[in-house]
């Protein structure tokens, strides 16, 4: 027969005798374990934090375009008033109704040239709470004040109304290029062969259209403009609201780091009941503050 084992007394009072005992004789293990998934967390918001500050000035960057076009497209309405209304007073072009129609020349055409009825673009009106972000851009509100109506929008619903921005825009410009093609290769030849007085009155209702053609255009840039500034500041608090939730991890972690040091100094010191009770609390107050943090922040 075996010999019966027998475990010294001494030894007996180092082992843990309950299952609280058994779980803080592993507070070392799972205080290293809760350290390493919560430097884990704080890397990876830090790198969401960082995605989302490129996308934002990628973002910048497409609105900075949007605002060019916009710029550009005033200037050349501006120009093309100022020569229409330099002209205006020495040519009639209501006179040249008549011989329009023996042309058989695009009534459409005609209405926008010589009735001032330049096609007018169909904007899709923005969802209530977009609007209202819009609206306080454009009344040139706090970043808070533009902040706190941002958080109500998803950012789907913002990438759905620049979407809609954007193809109304290419939807006016589908109405436009027929009107351009037909004003620049049947009128213009036709006035051509005019007295100097009919091709002046011609030029003079072209400069009306293109003023008003650029100013629906440059509002429809300007809205696109506008929509993607609100995805920039969106994009930015998200990269912000990020960036708190690393250093929050942060300090979890550390505070993850300081159960294992105290609780490597009880074994050192064997001094388990006391100081691993304190690790373990330590662990758990990470552990708390993780999830809260995670959860509610």
């Amino acid at each position: 027969m075996a010999p019966k084992i027998v475990i010294p007394e001494d030894l007996k009072k180092e082992l843990p005798q309950s299952k609280w005992g058994k779980i803080l004789g592993a507070t070392p293990i799972i205080m290293t374990v809760i350290a390493t998934m919560l430097a884990g967390l704080a890397s990876s918001e830090m790198t969401k934090a960082q995605y989302d500050r490129s996308a934002a000035a990628q973002l910048q960057s497409k609105a900075g375009d949007q605002w060019g076009y916009f710029q550009a497209k005033k200037m050349r309405s501006a120009i093309n008033r100022d020569s229409f209304e330099s002209t205006e007073g020495s040519v009639d072009t209501l006179s040249l109704e008549s011989e329009l129609l023996e042309q058989k020349i695009s009534h459409e055409a005609f209405r926008a040239l010589f009735g001032g009825q330049a096609p007018v673009p169909l904007v899709t009106k923005p969802e209530a709470d977009v609007k209202a972000a819009l609206d306080a851009l454009d009344q040139q509100k706090s970043d808070a004040e533009i902040a706190a109506v941002l958080l109500k929008i998803s950012p789907e619903k913002l990438a759905a109304a620049l979407a809609t921005a954007r193809q109304d825009a290419l939807d006016y410009d589908k109405v436009i290029k027929p009107l351009d093609r037909t004003i620049n290769i049947e009128l213009k030849p036709v006035f051509l062969s005019f007295y100097k007085e009919k091709l002046r009155a011609f030029n003079a209702a072209c400069f009306r259209y293109r003023a008003d053609r650029y100013d629906a255009e440059s509002a429809l840039n300007a809205t696109i403009g506008k929509l993607l500034e609100l995805q920039v500041r969106q994009e930015n608090i998200s990269a912000e609201r990020h960036h708190k939730r690393s250093g929050k991890f942060f300090f979890g972690m550390l505070a993850a780091q300081m159960a294992v040091i105290i609780s490597t100094f009880a074994i050192a010191a064997r001094q388990k009941n006391f100081l691993w009770s304190v690790a373990a609390a330590a662990g758990l107050a990470a552990v708390s503050f993780s999830v809260y943090v995670y959860v509610w922040f």
